[in-house]
């Protein structure tokens, strides 16, 4: 009996590892049709097409539409937060140079794909009373990490008046800088908003009294 027992479950690793994989093609598909062809055209089996599965197949992942593409958002979020995190390791050490870092790194986080294609289900939403929670509370997740870990990588005291809403407005206009770039390539423009808006948060972190 043990023998058996051992031989099922070794069966049943590779068996869950592949499903594992076809999640992921899934998900990795779904967020590229959004950001590429919006919410109408990123049907599911444009996404199956894609990510070469069957209709079927993402079925057993994911039981409607909705479900999917509000997973796939999160999933992203998910590897963003995990490299966000690993790209913060190599930030200056303090001071200005590491405020002007951490504004960059949130800025160019709002420009590239993952925030196209929130940007689309959030306007999806809108419109779609079944998105209308899932995208509510999705994004008030994401939102909630976000302004954490600008808190952590900035040194923030929240404490101090002010501070807490010149963070908030960082990701705020991070955000705005994302939407001015999806028509056209804005990052001349963007370069001197960054370097103004950051030597403005500093001050707000570091008060001239306190700074270097």
């Amino acid at each position: 009996m043990g023998v058996v027992t051992d031989a099922a479950a070794a069966d049943r690793e590779p068996k869950q590892d592949r499903a594992r994989a076809t999640r992921q093609r899934i998900l990795a598909a779904a967020v590229s049709c959004l950001a590429e062809r919006g919410w109408s055209g990123s049907t599911v089996a444009v996404v199956c097409a894609r990510a070469g599965v069957t209709r079927g197949a993402a079925q057993h992942h994911f039981r409607t539409r909705e479900e999917l593409f509000t997973a796939a958002i999160a999933h992203m979020a998910e590897e963003w937060l995990a490299a966000v995190r690993e790209r913060a390791r190599a930030l200056p050490g303090s001071g200005r140079d590491r405020t002007h870092a951490v504004v960059d790194m949130l800025v160019d986080v709002h420009t590239g794909p993952l925030f196209r294609a929130a940007l689309h289900l959030w306007v999806a939403a809108t419109d779609e009373p079944a998105l209308q929670p899932r995208v509510a509370a999705l994004e008030a997740r994401i939102g909630r990490e976000a302004h954490r870990l600008a808190v952590e990588f900035l040194g923030a005291d929240e404490s101090v008046p002010g501070v807490r809403e010149t963070v908030q407005g960082t990701l705020d206009m991070a955000r705005g800088l994302g939407l001015a770039n999806l028509l056209s390539d804005d990052s001349a423009r963007r370069a001197g908003i960054v370097r103004q808006w950051s030597r403005t948060l500093d001050t707000v972190l570091r008060p001239p009294a306190e700074g270097n």
